[in-house]
């Protein structure tokens, strides 16, 4: 996969089951499987910490992956149906 800074970008935290969304350089959305149970949150960077992280997705540092956009799709459509069965 080529890395390329046009969101929406998806990565995925090591080999852990955290899931994101880079919506811009401030907002994604993380998925988090636990168990059996998906939670979902939605994260804007509004202070410099928050931001630094967000960067090292787009980077891929600090242990995140690029992953293909059906890897998260997957995952985001297995919360949809938790919450709505």
């Amino acid at each position: 996969m080529g890395k390329n800074n046009q969101f929406p970008l998806f990565r995925r935290l090591g080999n852990l089951n955290v899931f994101y969304k880079l919506i811009s350089a401030t907002e994604c959305i993380e998925y988090k499987r636990m168990g059996t149970k998906i939670q979902q949150f939605k994260i804007v960077a509004n202070q410099y910490p928050e931001l630094l992280s967000i960067k090292d997705m787009i980077s891929c540092e600090m242990g995140f992956v690029e992953i293909e956009p059906r890897d998260f799709n997957d995952i985001e459509q297995a919360y949809f149906y938790q919450e709505n069965g």
